[in-house]
């Protein structure tokens, strides 16, 4: 049976796939740059941890329910928002620079996706890579000795993802207002289904009466059913053939 609502495939999603780099280097930052016993550092994987996970989750219960998908996306969304503030908290408290928007660094790694396309010969795309080989382009970032560097590498990877999942709820609400949600989808192919349930009946029974019309005795044509207006037994149905006055052929029903 085909699906109502496709659902899963949230690896191929490039909100996901940004997520993903963002929770492994949120991982990886603490170990290097927080202290472990820091609540901070829980914070911040957590809210990292379920930036991701809800992408994930919102993808599967599509399959179910829009109101829970819809739900989920924001949820991840709120997330990355609360780490975002989360490195600019660590820059600001250590007296380190921010990236602005149009700073060379920041702008040399918005960049890497449109570099990597215009590479390509075999028209592999950003989202079919490995994790290990999406983080490898990004490593000049990701992997610096400079807290800074990383830190603003993450915040530019968290307005990234931030803008993807944007765009995602976006899409997720005119969908919802256009085609409706689960349960109503359902209703309407239950609807349907009846209707063509319904409809096949009717042929059958159709075929069934046509089958049940005798053939007229002297010339072959189809009858038709008939009542006496006269004669010994007025108002009793008969079979008269279909081409009387022409044809007198008559049978009892």
């Amino acid at each position: 049976m085909t699906k109502l609502r496709n659902s899963g495939g949230y690896r191929k999603l490039a909100s996901f796939q940004t997520a993903t780099l963002i929770y492994d280097a949120t991982v990886w930052f603490c170990e290097r740059f927080l202290d472990s016993r820091s609540r901070t550092v829980d914070q911040m994987i957590q809210a990292a941890r379920s930036g991701r996970q809800n992408i994930a989750e919102g993808s599967r219960a599509a399959a179910t329910t829009s109101q829970t998908e819809l739900r989920l996306v924001n949820v991840a969304r709120a997330s990355l928002e609360e780490l975002l503030l989360d490195y600019e908290d660590f820059l600001r408290h250590r007296q380190l620079p921010q990236w602005k928007a149009d700073d060379h660094e920041a702008s040399e790694l918005r960049s890497v996706p449109q570099r990597f396309r215009k590479n390509q010969t075999d028209r592999t795309d950003l989202t079919d890579l490995t994790d290990q080989q999406r983080w490898e382009l990004y490593t000049r970032w990701l992997d610096a000795d400079d807290a800074a560097v990383r830190a603003n590498a993450v915040i530019c990877l968290i307005h990234q993802a931030n803008y993807l999942l944007d765009r995602q709820v976006s899409a997720l609400e005119k969908a919802f207002v256009k085609e409706g949600g689960y349960s109503e989808r359902l209703a309407a192919a239950r609807l349907a289904e009846r209707s063509r349930s319904k409809s096949e009946t009717d042929r059958t029974d159709a075929t069934d009466q046509t089958n049940l019309i005798p053939s007229c005795p002297k010339c072959g044509s189809a009858m038709a059913l008939r009542t006496a207006k006269k004669g010994r037994q007025p108002g009793k149905q008969f079979w008269g053939c279909s081409r009387y006055p022409d044809c007198t052929g008559a049978l009892p029903t």
